[in-house]
């Protein structure tokens, strides 16, 4: 062999060695389930225990454990509570950290800093959002088959809703603080779900902002949406609810827990249901 053809065979050779990689199987290029996960965030803590295998979940957040913010507050009580502190979190020595757009922005650049992997999931603001983020977190914990029933849950239950076909009444959410949600908001997708209509996005109002007693008592709605807020002593956040103005509506008003209203999941269709419940005039019970 010629020094020339020597060479070229070994130009042939490193080529072909620097694209077996591109060859490796798929099954073995994949990486492998994560065993340690940590949440941090309220909805991402529910999410990840709808669809967790048996020891892959660590941590939740203490949020899941409140009954007047979580659904599932007797899963939340198998799992270690943490406070979304970046120390705490770095001694449990997690392979996947779960955390929401909003969670604290020091916390989660930190843990990035310390080589830990942070997904970060955006708040639902519609059933479409559901679905995206029940997929997402599927693939991230490996458990694709548990995230395809829970989507098939959740379509099964709004197309439930559909059938029913209650009379167009029309919803004020109505909130501490004259709050309302106009479009764009998991509430007004909640409204829509029940196949009634809200009274923000007729009132062309987007995302979060305030609904003067005022108006909301001219617009005269059928049906008034309220939170299960409490508050342990008089708070000017719920003045209006004690106006003679607002009194006069509170046979309209409807008190749908909070936790349902809160994050996106198949559970979330439960205050669609309490609302069209009471379209059609049914007696509901608060779950």
């Amino acid at each position: 062999m010629t020094a020339a053809s020597a060479r070229c065979r070994r130009i042939a050779m490193a080529a072909t060695a620097a694209l077996m990689p591109a060859f490796v199987p798929a099954a073995a290029a994949a990486d492998p389930p994560p065993q340690r996960v940590v949440s941090i965030n309220l909805c991402t803590d529910q999410l990840a225990m709808l669809m967790a295998a048996p020891g892959q979940l660590r941590s939740v957040s203490f949020l899941a454990g409140e009954e007047g913010t979580s659904v599932m507050v007797e899963e939340a009580a198998q799992y270690r509570p943490n406070s979304g502190q970046a120390e705490e979190i770095f001694l449990m020595q997690p392979d996947l950290v779960l955390a929401g757009t909003y969670t604290a922005k020091a916390t989660v650049v930190l843990l990035r800093e310390l080589g830990f992997r942070v997904e970060q999931f955006t708040p639902a603001a519609s059933f479409d959002d559901v679905r995206e983020n029940l997929t997402r977190m599927g693939r991230l914990l490996h458990r694709e088959q548990r995230a395809g029933e829970l989507v098939a849950e959740l379509d099964k239950g709004l197309a439930d809703l559909a059938a029913r076909h209650p009379p167009a009444k029309t919803v004020a959410i109505y909130y501490a603080n004259s709050y309302t949600s106009g479009s764009g908001t998991l509430a007004d997708a909640i409204v829509q779900a029940a196949g009634l209509v809200n009274l923000g996005d007729t009132l062309g109002f987007k995302g979060m902002t305030r609904l003067p007693l005022e108006l909301l008592i001219s617009a005269n709605p059928d049906i008034i949406l309220e939170g299960d807020s409490q508050y342990s002593a008089p708070a000017l956040a719920k003045a209006n609810f004690s106006h003679p103005a607002f009194r006069a509506l509170s046979d309209r008003a409807i008190a749908i827990p909070d936790k349902y209203t809160i994050c996106g999941a198949p559970f979330t269709l439960e205050a669609s249901r309490m609302l069209q419940r009471a379209a059609l005039g049914e007696r509901s019970e608060t779950p």
